[in-house]
């Protein structure tokens, strides 16, 4: 019985370690819940200059002209959709619905699938695609 028992690495390489999809999903979700909180003042600062006077609403519309603004937004989007899908799946794994391995690996391909399907309608209409 001991032959059988893999010995263990000696020093870790990251990028050696095959994760499943659930893992990556997992890894997208705190990256999108940090990018999330880092660019809060961004869109506070956003919200208050298309809410407050019509200059302030002009220098919104100037600053939102910008394509790289604009990819940014995106950005945040796709980060937005992701940790809203993620977090609907953890709250399911909570509950133990889908805890098995294959409704596990189902349910991240659906997070992945649905997160990047509303990213690129939602995209497409604020970079004016349509």
């Amino acid at each position: 019985m001991p032959e059988l028992i893999k010995p263990r690495p000696k020093f870790l390489n990251l990028f050696a370690i095959r994760l499943p999809l659930a893992g990556y999903a997992s890894i997208f979700h705190r990256v999108s819940g940090i990018g999330l909180f880092l660019m809060l003042p961004l869109l506070i600062w956003l919200l208050d200059k298309s809410l407050s006077t019509a200059e302030a609403y002009a220098q919104f519309k100037a600053f939102f002209d910008c394509i790289l603004v604009k990819l940014v937004l995106v950005g945040l989007l796709w980060a937005f959709l992701h940790h809203f899908c993620m977090g609907v799946r953890i709250l399911l794994l909570d509950i133990h619905v889908g805890i098995d391995k294959v409704s596990a690996h189902n349910s991240s391909i659906a997070v992945m699938a649905v997160s990047l399907t509303l990213t690129a309608v939602l995209g497409a209409k604020l970079l004016g695609i349509y």
